[in-house]
């Protein structure tokens, strides 16, 4: 297997890191930090290059908070300066990784995305009988940290790169804690083993994609699934043969053991497909896709949170065009026509924007 080397001064070029600050502001450039970082923009990542090429970073602290939906989570937010560091090293090494990964692996990736994956998925779930759909439990506060050095050593040999990458995964705060015990474990495993990436961090969902990518070679090429899509934690295997994706539990259980994951023992489940599969937050029928229930629920509740906002004048109606826009083409990917057109009468609109959903 061929190992890079040579990538620090790539990552550490002045370049790279301005290229990287654009990308971390992508539509947030407005806000006080990043207006403050701007305003001293050569100088801020002239110290930052420093601080690279001589080893001297070190992360700042995450600004954590909960969300409720879809499942309670917490969210990390680390510092706009250690967003710019995070871009400049995956605008470096993604491309390595990147193709090594499979075709039907979704999540972060340039030109993948949810939609790509729903199609493929609908696909699948149309042309087979069956399908073992699994969530890994706990995913991003499980993630080993020895284990994914390890995994990012197998294809970079660049001792300064790796080095950044390992102070940002020794700097990820405090996850859930999470007790699963494995073969081999001791009582004391668990808690002594360092686990768990920050949701929120790009260089948190690139490592998660790496985590995984040595199951997704085994699920196509050891256990020989033809149809298999994944998208950051959750997977599903499609077949004819109810035995076969009963066997290939068995054994991605076994896998998964060795990178001290497990799956969700009530949401991994194998069925036939006629019943109907969710999938990111759609009901994927053979006849017709629809928006999950608890879904559209939640759409309904944001939407009308927007409709109170724009009447109060906390946001105009470019902001209102744009959040029901995002929301329709989220929408056109099932069968929706008439849901669109109730949600659009349930709405109380200016006629600047009502006209343009007409």
């Amino acid at each position: 297997m061929k190992r890079y080397g040579n990538l620090w001064l790539q990552i550490t070029d002045f370049e790279n890191l301005l290229t990287a600050a654009r990308q971390a502001q992508k539509g947030k450039r407005f806000r006080e930090n990043i207006l403050e970082f701007n305003y001293h923009l050569e100088s801020e990542l002239a110290q930052i290059k420093i601080e690279l090429e001589t080893k001297n970073y070190q992360p700042g602290e995450y600004h954590t908070f909960q969300i409720v939906e879809p499942k309670r989570r917490m969210i990390s937010a680390a510092p706009y300066r250690d967003r710019v560091v995070h871009h400049a090293l995956c605008n470096i090494i993604t491309p390595i990784f990147e193709k090594t990964f499979i075709y039907d692996s979704y999540a972060n990736r340039v030109g993948f995305g949810t939609h790509r994956a729903l199609r493929r998925f609908t696909k699948f779930a149309r042309s087979s009988r069956y399908v073992l759909q699994c969530d890994i439990c706990k995913y991003f506060p499980s993630i080993d940290h020895e284990i994914l050095k390890s995994l990012l050593r197998r294809k970079l040999k660049c001792q300064e790169t790796l080095w950044l990458a390992d102070i940002i995964i020794d700097n990820s705060n405090e996850q859930e804690t999470i007790l699963n015990h494995f073969p081999g474990d001791d009582l004391f495993t668990p808690l002594q083993r360092r686990r768990g990436l920050p949701i929120g961090n790009l260089t948190s969902q690139f490592f998660a994609n790496i985590y995984l990518n040595g199951f997704d070679h085994f699920v196509k090429e050891d256990l020989r699934a033809k149809k298999y899509v994944r998208y950051v934690d959750d997977f599903a295997l499609f077949a004819d043969d109810k035995e076969f994706l009963a066997d290939a539990r068995k054994a991605i259980e076994n896998y998964l053991a060795r990178l001290r994951l497990k799956i969700h023992p009530v949401k991994s489940q194998l069925f036939a497909t006629f019943k109907g599969a969710n999938f990111l937050g759609f009901r994927v029928l053979p006849d017709r896709i629809r928006v999950r229930t608890e879904n559209l629920r939640r759409a309904k509740r944001r939407l009308r949170q927007i409709q109170q906002d724009y009447t109060q004048g906390k946001i105009g109606d470019k902001e209102i065009t744009q959040s029901i826009q995002s929301w329709f083409a989220h929408l056109e990917h099932g069968d929706t026509w008439q849901l669109r057109q109730q949600i659009l009468a349930s709405l109380v609109l200016p006629e600047s924007v009502d006209h343009q959903f007409c």
